[in-house]
């Protein structure tokens, strides 16, 4: 096993992404997925080395010992495997533990794969039992607090603060929506204009129904290599652009938001964003990160929430977002596009799944091989960011395309 060596991502692959998904279990989107991801890298399964499977809840799956289930039907075993889960930054922490295993020496391939099933199918009341179970239940759960409150409360701040409007975030919904039209495996494609967000009905002010991201079902794999591995034995991968996992960060946050620091972050901003990505920055080499990526998927799990992340994510001053958004600097054709894919307000968001979802998004546009209309000129440095909870957990990763 050769620790210390640049990891490159082989191939990756999705099973659609839908409000609703009555044509298998989450165990077989996982396997079409994963069987896309190999095929996209061009390794026999045989030589794949371990793998990783990433899912928030054994309830929403319905199925306990996921790993090992996936381990069978994908004739893995006897491959070690492991499972990573942290709500909805799982499929980020996901990314993470392989690149941790690779570089390590633990092995020298692994095939990382995701899902969730939080679509139509499973009942709202099991859905919100579950996501409650998510945060302080000691504490959160007996106040009668929810996650969408908190997103709502911390926007609130920020608007008090910058003066950011809703207008500012309904642009934030129109761009990803919009995106998402050139991407087949998203949930809600929609061509929207401003006034549709504003006009659709309100959730917790100051989030309408549109400024929300959509809970779906789908899955996701990437097959990550040291770069010895993959030149013997990723067929496909070698007549391929070579993108490159070149910096991770996590950081974390107290969990109840009315204990976070002030005054900062205080309830504006999100500190363990910032953390982690100034861990992955600093590995990756990156001073500037607005001016030096080309390309990014952050987490909008609510309009504000994407703005807020362009903040601590170093994209822009603190307050500056809102203006920005409105000058189209996030837009295709603007200085750093983000949610080509139409990120989870176009795409959906299966909790396991987003994280790789997005890194498949930014290495294909760090290839070149999306869709023209979303297309990003000449990229060749990408970024992910994804959470759990109100932001306590965050996981940044930057990929690079270094042929």
């Amino acid at each position: 096993m050769s620790a210390g060596e640049d990891i490159v991502v082989l191939g990756g692959g999705l099973s659609k992404f839908a409000r609703e998904r009555p044509d298998g279990t989450p165990v077989d989107w996982m396997v079409e997925a994963a069987i896309a991801a190999m095929d996209d890298a061009g390794v026999d399964p045989a030589e794949i080395e371990h793998s990783l499977v990433a899912y928030e809840s054994e309830i929403l799956a319905r199925q306990l010992s996921m790993g090992q289930v996936i381990q069978d039907a994908l004739a893995f075993c006897p491959r070690p495997s492991i499972r990573v889960e942290a709500g909805g930054g799982t499929g980020g922490a996901a990314i993470r533990t392989a690149y941790a295993y690779l570089k390590s020496g633990l092995c020298d391939s692994m095939l990382v794969v995701g899902c969730d099933a939080v679509g139509r199918g499973v009942t709202s009341a099991t859905v919100r039992e579950v996501y409650a179970l998510s945060g302080d239940v000691d504490f959160e759960m007996a106040a009668g607090g929810f996650f969408m409150a908190y997103y709502a409360l911390m926007m609130q701040e920020h608007m008090r603060l910058y003066g950011t409007t809703e207008e500012q975030m309904a642009m934030v919904s129109v761009k990803n929506h919009r995106n998402a039209l050139s991407n087949p495996m998203a949930a809600m494609p929609m061509e929207i204009t401003v006034e549709d967000v504003l006009a659709s009905p309100p959730v917790v002010a100051p989030y309408k129904r549109l400024d929300c991201a959509v809970l779906a079902d789908g899955a996701a794999a990437m097959v990550l290599a040291t770069r010895s591995w993959a030149e013997a034995h990723a067929s496909a991968w070698r007549d391929k652009p070579r993108v490159s996992l070149t910096g991770v960060g996590c950081g974390t946050e107290r969990v109840r938001i009315g204990d976070r620091p002030k005054p900062y972050p205080g309830l504006a901003h999100y500190r363990a964003k910032r953390e982690a990505s100034r861990a992955a920055y600093a590995m990756a080499g990156i001073t500037d990160p607005r001016r030096e990526l080309d390309v990014a998927e952050v987490a909008d799990t609510y309009t504000g929430a994407e703005m807020q992340a362009y903040e601590d994510l170093g994209f822009c001053d603190h307050g500056q977002s809102g203006p920005l958004t409105a000058r189209g600097v996030f837009d295709l054709g603007g200085e750093l596009p983000t949610n080509t894919s139409g990120g989870l307000i176009g795409q959906g968001a299966p909790p396991g799944a987003m994280g790789l979802a997005q890194a498949i998004e930014v290495v294909n546009q760090l290839r070149g091989v999306c869709p023209a209309e979303r297309q990003v000129p000449d990229a060749r440095r990408g970024l992910t960011d994804i959470h759990g909870g109100t932001a306590s957990f965050s996981v940044v990763s930057v990929f690079e395309r270094r042929d």
